[in-house]
């Protein structure tokens, strides 16, 4: 099943008549690499964010959706916790441990603050 990044990428290819084989090219990786990224088997790696928006000179528009499209793809979220101070060490370590168990309406409160 096709992740939205792979969407995204599928509907660029097309936009552009282009074959999987021609984009993978384009990033100097193989066919199946690409195939494997898009179905999600392998994360999104994040040079090719950029190299797509100017092998196919996104918008500014097209280039929001690429983004969201690959925060949306993602399996897992690394944070290099190593110049944090402590407070916000913890603060990342308790939205971690309980994520889990945080009800829905939470989740809009906490991701309202955020935006």
């Amino acid at each position: 099943m096709l992740t939205e990044f792979g969407k995204f990428t599928r509907k660029l290819r097309i936009e552009h008549v282009e074959l999987l084989k021609d984009m993978a090219d384009k990033l100097n990786v193989s066919s199946s690499y690409l195939s494997a990224v898009e179905v999600g088997k392998r994360p999104v790696p994040k040079k090719w964010l950029n190299q797509i928006r100017n092998i196919y000179s996104l918008s500014n528009a097209d280039y929001t959706e690429l983004l969201n499209a690959a925060d949306e793809s993602r399996e897992e979220v690394i944070l290099n916790l190593a110049n944090r101070g402590n407070k916000d060490q913890d603060l990342i370590l308790s939205f971690a441990r309980k994520f889990d168990s945080l009800q829905d309406f939470e989740k809009e409160q906490i991701k309202k603050i955020l935006k």
